[in-house]
């Protein structure tokens, strides 16, 4: 799984999977969902990133199973 924030144009990149898209969904008027041939998330594009989260305040933090 990658993040990026691109600080030039406000906009927030998560990508799960490292595959092609097939398929691109709107789910509103500044967030894209990207697909793969089976139907997962690929990837969720968020634009004014900073206007909807902190985008640049990010943390991770990985839960034992």
């Amino acid at each position: 799984m990658k993040v990026r924030y691109f600080a030039d144009t406000d906009t927030l990149l998560i990508e799960f999977r490292d595959v092609p898209v097939a398929e691109t969904r709107d789910l509103d008027e500044d967030t894209i969902l990207d697909l793969d041939s089976q139907g997962n998330i690929r990837s969720i594009t968020v634009e004014h990133a900073s206007k909807r989260a902190d985008a640049p305040q990010f943390s991770y933090e990985q839960i034992a199973a």
